[in-house]
């Protein structure tokens, strides 16, 4: 993994400095990699990450407001409550991608969520216990806890959560830091990490 200076000469992962897309940066400096614990956030992230699959982050991305906006803002209890005449709607909104088995994929995953939760547990208790410990970034599309957690997800009835899926899912939500030595950044997620605590 390797970064590129920025005009601002802070050192970045080459990923988020590769296009001119401001929007990526943002969320290298400002999301990626940090721990997060709430639980729509995390809700959000998995459903985007299924949406992502097959396409670009920065597709994603770029959408992500519209997303939020067809989506109730990722409140699992009222996604999960979405009807036909819902998947309908969002087959006819192109600020997203309009992806029937996605889309049923988000309700479904809104239910499991709910299952889960109404039975006493929570996403993000469940998903720190696939955290990764510190180590050297290496390219890779998904680890042996990726695939654990997808098999686990998988098994509580959501999907698009391949390890691959998951994986980002972990990069993303701060469960490994990827950030790249050298990267500013990179130390400034693990000290966030460090000073984390896991939901129980």
């Amino acid at each position: 993994m390797r970064t590129i200076l920025g005009e601002d000469d802070r050192a970045r992962c080459a990923w988020c400095e590769a296009v001119d897309f401001p929007l990526y940066r943002r969320y290298h400096d400002e999301e990626w990699g940090y721990p997060v614990a709430d639980e729509t956030r995390l809700f959000e992230k998995l459903c985007l990450e299924g949406f992502q699959s097959g396409l670009s982050w920065r597709t994603i991305l770029a959408k992500r407001e519209a997303f939020r906006a067809a989506f109730a803002g990722f409140d699992a209890a009222r996604v999960a409550a979405f009807e036909e005449a819902d998947v309908a709607r969002l087959l006819g909104d192109a600020g997203i991608v309009r992806h029937r088995g996605k889309i049923e994929a988000t309700i479904g995953n809104a239910r499991a969520l709910r299952a889960l939760q109404d039975g006493g547990r929570s996403l993000a208790a469940l998903v720190w216990t696939f955290e990764e410990k510190p180590e050297p970034p290496v390219v890779r599309a998904e680890s042996s806890a990726s695939q654990a957690l997808s098999k686990q997800l998988k098994k509580l009835g959501f999907r698009f959560v391949g390890p691959t899926t998951c994986y980002a899912f972990m990069q993303a939500m701060g469960l490994v830091n990827d950030h790249a030595e050298g990267c500013w950044a990179r130390a400034k997620a693990e000290q966030a990490r460090r000073a984390f605590r896991v939901p129980s």
